[in-house]
């Protein structure tokens, strides 16, 4: 049997799929914002069109961000779902890793 190895990935998968610093860092705050609004959603029991009444988007966007399709979606549309929600987004800046930065 082959011996598996295993590597140990960074704290950001996209940076790991080999994404330039700028993108992974996007697509992670995006994908965490996405994960918080399904989460709203799930928790609530909600259905798509009481969902999209609460983001304040139509009900395709719905679907949209419950199937993850995250280049749908920027931040600020993101950032402002979740305040149609009554949630505030703040902002924490941590100093990236050399590997994430020269990966």
């Amino acid at each position: 049997m082959a011996k598996l190895e295993i590597t140990e990935g960074s704290s950001n998968v996209f940076a790991d799929f080999g994404f330039s610093p700028e993108e992974s860092a996007n697509l992670l705050f995006r994908s965490t914002l996405m994960a918080r609004l399904t989460k709203i959603a799930i928790d609530r029991e909600l259905t798509q069109v009481t969902a999209a009444k609460l983001f304040g988007v139509t009900q395709p966007r719905v679907n949209l961000l419950l199937r993850g399709k995250i280049a749908s979606f920027s931040v600020d549309a993101l950032v402002n779902m979740l305040a149609r929600a009554g949630f505030a987004v703040e902002p924490r800046i941590v100093k990236m890793k050399a590997k994430a930065i020269h990966a």
